[in-house]
Formats: structure tokens, C-alpha cells, sequence
């Protein structure tokens, strides 16, 4: 065991030790300025997605904004409530500018990766569609770097379908008995009950559940945090001068300095809205949509949602309290957003946090489920690999919340996803050109003033796209 974490810890130190991060900024900044700053042109245009005018109609279908609502439950997680709190404890206010600016960047990324996946989905059954990086990689690259899909494959269901739930059933598990006193035993034979429920009706019915969920939990946070910056609005402004002045070094909250920030604030938003880590796709592929390029536009709203709205939240909410000392030693992660949230709001609030706590690892759990399952159905056809990584997943989920010793058995989660970022950014970079033409003709229809642009199969005819999931558009 001791040579295996070795090996990973290797591994880690490879990826987001210090060559993983650097492209993922690097790369999301080409795409941003190659696309012509695609996520600014269609800003306004991602918010139509809210709208039900603009999704199918059928119920057995899943819509644009049901993709949406399993992504960002899936991006919304530890990482907006802890991962924040971590970032301002290490890096200082400062870290908190650097989390928008890749926010900003990794919009770009997720709208190129997104569309791929959209590309190059396959129809599965009369409703059901199926895609992401490794069928990209498969359909788009071609059938000699299958292997390579493979790698990917194998990372997905070790970093998200494995690794991940454990660590979430072990959050959950944590924040109730910590508030509530209720045994670890007890909310994970819940958690795993209600998960197996819902990741056995597949994934209309994870999108179905997403769509109620999400927007209760995004909602009930938003609004809490929004009675906090309004109970405290005259201190806004020297907050937000704090988070500029430290992420430029004007002043130094921590050790390390700018440094600091900078490390830190593009560490946690990269972990808390994945973009470029190839994970999303997989869940933009499932919706039926009239042009790639339109749910690229989605997910790109995904990450503006998860870190310029939710993870700025959690900001606001610790460095408008008195809990949080800059440069000193104590609480951090989640008693640090906790213990912010009681000091502004009373003690009820570390219930509400709780809650908020459970639905976002909740919603992350069918998530990262999904991810898994859409994975082994590239490593085999029998139905019962994706049988087995069900009740394998339901399992983890209990162990993970009954014995928090048991997390670390997936010291190989992270390592695992930093392999799946590189391999899912080496895709997009092969296939970057491919995007390209996407987006010129989403950009055709649009000059020509067709307010919805449809894909025509017959202009990407040298492409090995499925042909029952886009159609010509009738004459």
C-alpha cells in the first residue's frame, strides 16, 4: 500500500503539482482569445436556457436546462462551502479575485469542451443520447486512439465514480452529526438508500431529480447569503477593495502574499467549477439541442453560476464576519463558512448549512454517478459492468459516510482526475479546429438572423458524427 501511495502521490505531483494547473490557464486563455471571447458575446444569450420556451417539450427528453441543473449540482459541492474557506485561509482575500478570473477563463474552456461532447454524441434507444471526451476522442480522433479514451475512461470512474462519492458520503455524514448529533450509521444508510433510488431510474431520472434539487439548494444559499452582505452592505465595499489590494499585493494577508492568492484562488476554482477537467461533458451530451455550439453557451453558464455566483457567496459570507483573522492559525473549511454563517445570522444557521451541506453532496453524489456509469459503458457493452458500478457506488457512499477512515483507501481520487484533465485538454487541443468550425457556423446563422441556429449534419458530412441524433433540418 505504501508503494501504491507512492506511486500516486508521484503522480499527483506531476499533474497538479505544477504542470496541470499552468495549462489549464494557459490553454483557457488561447481559447478565450481564439474564439474572440466567445463567453462575453454570448453572455446575455446563456440566460435563455432558464426559460422554458427554449427546451423541447418532451418530458421524455432531457432538456438543455436539466443538463444545466445536473452539471452545477455536480460542480457545486464541498468545494463552494470549503474549498472557498480554504482558499481565503492560505491565500487570503486575494485568492478570491484569482477564483473569478479562471471562473471568466474556464467559461471559454467549458463551452469549447461542451460542444465537442455535443458533436459527437450517440443515440442510445429512441430518447436517450450519450457522449463526453472519451467518444469525442473515439468519433473525433479516430479508432487508433481508442486506448486513449480508455485512459480517460478509467480515471473517470476512479476520480468521480469512486473516490469522490466517498468523500462526499463522508462530508454529509460529518456536517449531520456534528449539528445534529445523529450516527454516521444512520445518514449513510439514508444517503445511500436515496441515491440508489434515484441512480437505478438512470439518468432522466437524475436529470429529473436535478431539476427540483438545484435550484432549491443554489436558492436557499443565495438568499442566506444575500441577507448577509444586506445586514452588512456598508462593509462591502472595503471587502471587495481587500480582495483587489490583496490579489494585487497591495497588502499581504498571509505568507506568500500575492503568490499566495494566485496559487490558491486558481487551485480551488479550477477544483469547484472543472472546467477543462473533463468531467461536464458528459452531462452536456445527454440534452437534445438544435446546434452543439447552443449547449456549449449552457455549460459555460454552469461555471459563471458555480464561482462567480456560489463560491463569491461563500466569500462574502467569511469576509464579512469577524470569525475569519487573516494570517492566523485556527478553523478552516467548512467550520470556518459555518461559524462565519452563525456569527451573522444566529445559531439556527449551522442547521441551514447543514442542509445546504447535504443537498449539494447529494446532488454531487448522482452527479459523480453518472460520470461513472457513462464511463463503463465505454469500456464495455454488458449491461452488467454498468450493474455492478451501481451497487459498487451505492456501497461506497455508506462506507464512506459510517467509517471517515475509510476515505483515505482513495488516496488515488486525485492523481486519477489530474491524468483525466491532461488527456480530456490534449482532445480539445487535437480538436480545437473542429470547434472552431462550429462556432463560425452557429456565428453564420446568427448574422443571417435566424434566432435558433440548427446543426446541418450534410456541413460536417468528413466528420463521424451520428446521424440519428442530428438530422438534416427539413427543407
Amino acid at each position: 500500500m505504501e508503494f501504491l501511495e507512492l506511486i500516486f502521490g508521484k503522480i499527483g505531483d506531476l499533474t497538479w503539482g505544477w504542470s496541470l494547473i499552468p495549462i489549464l490557464v494557459i490553454f483557457g486563455c488561447f481559447i478565450t482569445i481564439a474564439t474572440g471571447f466567445v463567453q462575453f458575446e454570448y453572455f446575455t444569450r446563456m440566460f435563455r436556457v432558464l426559460s422554458n420556451k427554449n427546451n423541447t417539450g418532451d418530458p421524455d427528453q432531457i432538456s438543455a436546462r436539466e443538463a444545466l441543473l445536473v452539471s452545477v449540482g455536480g460542480r457545486v459541492g464541498g468545494g463552494n462551502i470549503a474549498g472557498v474557506a480554504v482558499a481565503i485561509t492560505l491565500g487570503g482575500p486575494g485568492a478570491v479575485f484569482w477564483m473569478w478570473a479562471i471562473a471568466l477563463v474556464g467559461m471559454a474552456t467549458s463551452l469549447v469542451e461542451c460542444s465537442l461532447a455535443q458533436l459527437f454524441k450517440r443515440k442510445v434507444g429512441e430518447k436517450t443520447y450519450r457522449g463526453g471526451p472519451a467518444r469525442a476522442i473515439i468519433h473525433g480522433l479516430g479508432k487508433e486512439y481508442r486506448w486513449l479514451a480508455v485512459v480517460y475512461a478509467v480515471c473517470l470512474i476512479a476520480a468521480f465514480g469512486l473516490g469522490f462519492n466517498a468523500f462526499q458520503g463522508n462530508t454529509v455524514a460529518g456536517a449531520v452529526q456534528d449539528s445534529l448529533g445523529i450516527d454516521r450509521i444512520w445518514t449513510g444508510i439514508g444517503l445511500a438508500a436515496i441515491s440508489g433510488v434515484i441512480i437505478f431510474g438512470g439518468i432522466h431520472r437524475i436529470a429529473k431529480v436535478a431539476d427540483v434539487v438545484v435550484p432549491v439548494m443554489a436558492i436557499g444559499y443565495l438568499l442566506m447569503a444575500a441577507a448577509v452582505i444586506l445586514l452588512n452592505i456598508t462593509s462591502v465595499p472595503g471587502v471587495i477593495y481587500d480582495i483587489v489590494a490583496n490579489a494585487f499585493g497591495f497588502q499581504e494577508a498571509v505568507g506568500g502574499g500575492m503568490g499566495a492568492a494566485i496559487a490558491q484562488g486558481l487551485r480551488r476554482g479550477l477544483f469547484s467549477n472543472e472546467a477543462g477537467l473533463g468531467s461536464a461533458p458528459n452531462v452536456a451530451a445527454t440534452a437534445e439541442v438544435r446546434h452543439p455550439i447552443s449547449q456549449g453557451i449552457t455549460q459555460s453558464f454552469s461555471v459563471f453560476i458555480d464561482t462567480i455566483i456560489i463560491c463569491s457567496c461563500t466569500a462574502f459570507v467569511i469576509l464579512l464576519g469577524d470569525v475569519y483573522v487573516p494570517g492566523a492559525e485556527g478553523i478552516d473549511g467548512v467550520a470556518l463558512t459555518q461559524q462565519s454563517m452563525v456569527s451573522h445570522l444566529g445559531g439556527w444557521a449551522q442547521y441551514f448549512l447543514t442542509a445546504a451541506i447535504l443537498l449539494f453532496a447529494f446532488s454531487s453524489v448522482i452527479y459523480n454517478y453518472y460520470l461513472g456509469e457513462n464511463a463503463m459503458t465505454v469500456l464495455t457493452k454488458n449491461p452488467m459492468g454498468v450493474l455492478v458500478l451501481r451497487i459498487a457506488i451505492i456501497g461506497i457512499v455508506f462506507l464512506g459516510a459510517m467509517a471517515p477512515a475509510a476515505t483515505s483507501v482513495f488516496f488515488f481520487s486525485d492523481p486519477m482526475m489530474g491524468i483525466l484533465a491532461l488527456v480530456n485538454l490534449l482532445a480539445i487541443m487535437m480538436l480545437f479546429p473542429v470547434a472552431m468550425r462550429l462556432l463560425r457556423d452557429f456565428r453564420r446563422q446568427l448574422k443571417a438572423g435566424v434566432e435558433r441556429p440548427v446543426l446541418n449534419p450534410d456541413d460536417f458530412a468528413d466528420l463521424d458524427i451520428d446521424r440519428e441524433a442530428w438530422k438534416a433540418p427539413a427543407a
